[in-house]
């Protein structure tokens, strides 16, 4: 049990992982008949075989679920007889630890390959269905939804059945939903699109709380960030390389029946991603705790328990909090610090996916010709790519919660810059470079930084929980940002760039007086703090 949690059932689990695969593969003579079309599937029917292996794809996630998900005692264990676990904060890295963070990568990547693919595949698809740019919107519109909601699920999911359980369930849903490549009408492609966002949804989050658990606290703080950065970017190259060589030969479709091998992936990697040690001790299972914690702490350190008895001054995994579930997340040292990352997720939303969306329509109105401005924007984009290495030795080695505030700052400024160019009627291309350039490197600092910090924050039973929802804030951002675009917001560039500007500026000032530093802390001793009155 090298993982720290045996599947309940292995058969069970594998026969309904064999019958969901089949259920993906029932689609594969329909989407073959696309061969002698061009792959242009819009107005076949339906065959009877895709419906017998759309009803056994949910038949197959259940048994997975039902064959996988442990029997769990239930945390509460009473602090006299409990013993201390830890992550052997003070080791090295070493190779159980490396193994870990490439497994994370590849799950990272996985979530952010599909937000990345919509970009490549919705001019396809709306030359396969006849339909304009509005309704092709809808499909965006319908994926960062799923993802807000997949977010808070498989965070709740996490917190409730462990971590590593929620990643493979999300990866199964994963590869159920591929069938959306092989669906003939586009509003089969929009429920399909809804359900692939919730399942992917929840690889982000899951994927910062499992690492923030069992790194030690020494690295902990730039392996979070650079797992968001290399994660991010691996998924956008994986979207951009599968476009550029498969969608030639099979059309836009193929992009998302890439989900199957994609989620596959992450289940066959599953014997190297281990349960949280942290989860599983306040799960009451603290054998299995023990286990997981003597193969990250590396040869020769020999136990990995302390008996609390002996250790007064310790801090103990014990959570005493009265309030659960979501409402914990704005109850006492936590209420600020939820209310200002949610507010810098909604309004990193907005300016990621609503004015940044815009900015090549606005530049061309602040005078900068419409093939400059593409150009503007990428090589924008790549001084961004060295940004995120500023941002991780700034995590690691200054301080987290002020280095967020910095970048949260830049962005504000940034923004403010382009607010101030609008209402000054500025046709300066230089001054447009430079605050472009600021634009693209602050928000990708903000993301980079935004959900490692929550999966610092909050104790072992709400890690998930809180990671979640600050990832689902971002995305709700872009949902706010995509309808104000519908009906106009963006048009309005300066005044938009001061309205994001402002709920900006005020997440900074609450982190500012409410965040806690998390700087090379174990995570006990972050807990401790937040649980004490101030």
């Amino acid at each position: 049990m090298i993982n720290g949690l045996a599947f309940r059932h292995p058969l069970v689990f594998w026969f309904g992982c064999a019958l969901l695969v089949g259920g993906v593969f029932a689609h594969a003579p329909m989407f073959m008949m696309g061969q002698h079309t061009h792959w242009q599937m819009v107005g076949m029917p339906m065959t009877t075989e895709m419906w017998l292996g759309m009803a056994a794809i949910p038949v197959g996630l259940a048994l997975s679920a039902f064959g996988m998900l442990p029997r769990l005692p239930g945390a509460g264990v009473a602090p006299a007889a409990q013993l201390h676990f830890h992550v052997a904060d003070g080791v090295p890295l070493n190779r159980a630890h490396a193994t870990l963070v490439l497994v994370l990568v590849v799950a990272l990547a996985v979530d952010v390959m599909k937000p990345a693919t919509l970009g490549f595949v919705m001019p396809g698809m709306g030359a396969e269905y006849a339909i304009g740019k509005s309704t092709s919107s809808l499909l965006a519109l319908f994926a960062l939804t799923g993802t807000t909601v997949g977010s808070v699920v498989w965070g709740r999911i996490a917190d409730r059945a462990g971590r590593r359980a929620a990643i493979l369930l999300s990866a199964l849903m994963f590869m159920g939903t591929a069938i959306c490549g092989a669906m003939p009408t586009f509003e089969w492609n929009l429920a399909m699109c809804f359900l692939m966002g919730a399942s992917a949804g929840g690889l982000l989050p899951i994927t910062f709380t499992l690492m923030a658990e069992t790194v030690p606290a020494a690295h902990r703080g730039w392996l979070l960030v650079a797992l968001g950065g290399v994660g991010t970017s691996a998924g956008y190259l994986l979207a951009a390389g599968a476009a550029a060589w498969l969608e030639p030969m099979f059309s836009w479709r193929v992009l998302w029946l890439l989900g199957l091998p994609t989620g596959a992936v992450i289940i066959v990697l599953n014997r190297w991603i281990p349960e949280s040690p942290r989860f599983l001790s306040n799960a009451g299972l603290h054998t299995a705790a023990r286990e997981v914690l003597r193969r990250f702490a590396g040869p020769g350190q020999g136990a990995v328990e302390v008996d609390d008895a002996a250790h007064p001054g310790a801090p103990v995994m014990e959570e005493s909090h009265p309030v659960t579930g979501l409402r914990a997340l704005l109850h006492g040292r936590h209420a600020p610090i939820t209310t200002g990352l949610l507010v810098c997720g909604v309004a990193w939303g907005l300016a990621n996916f609503g004015f940044l969306l815009w900015l090549p329509t606005n530049l061309v109105e602040l005078g900068v010709e419409a093939g400059a401005a593409s150009a503007l924007l990428a090589r924008s984009a790549l001084l961004a790519l060295p940004g995120i290495a500023v941002v991780i030795w700034l995590y690691h080695r200054w301080s987290s919660v002020r280095a967020l505030v910095l970048f949260i700052a830049f962005t504000t400024l940034s923004l403010l810059a382009f607010a101030a160019m609008g209402f000054a009627g500025v046709r300066d291309q230089a001054w447009v470079v430079v605050a472009t350039a600021a634009l693209l490197v602050s928000v990708s600092g903000v993301i980079a930084m935004l959900i490692p910090y929550a999966a610092e924050i909050y104790p072992v039973r709400l890690r998930g929980t809180g990671s979640g929802v600050v990832a689902a804030s971002s995305k709700a951002g872009g949902i706010l940002g995509a309808g104000l675009g519908v009906v106009g917001f963006f048009d309005h560039f300066a005044w938009s760039a001061l309205l994001i500007a402002a709920p900006m500026a005020l997440s900074g000032w609450m982190l500012l007086r409410h965040g806690i530093e998390t700087r090379g802390r174990r995570l006990e001793e972050i807990e401790t703090a937040l649980s004490a009155p101030r």
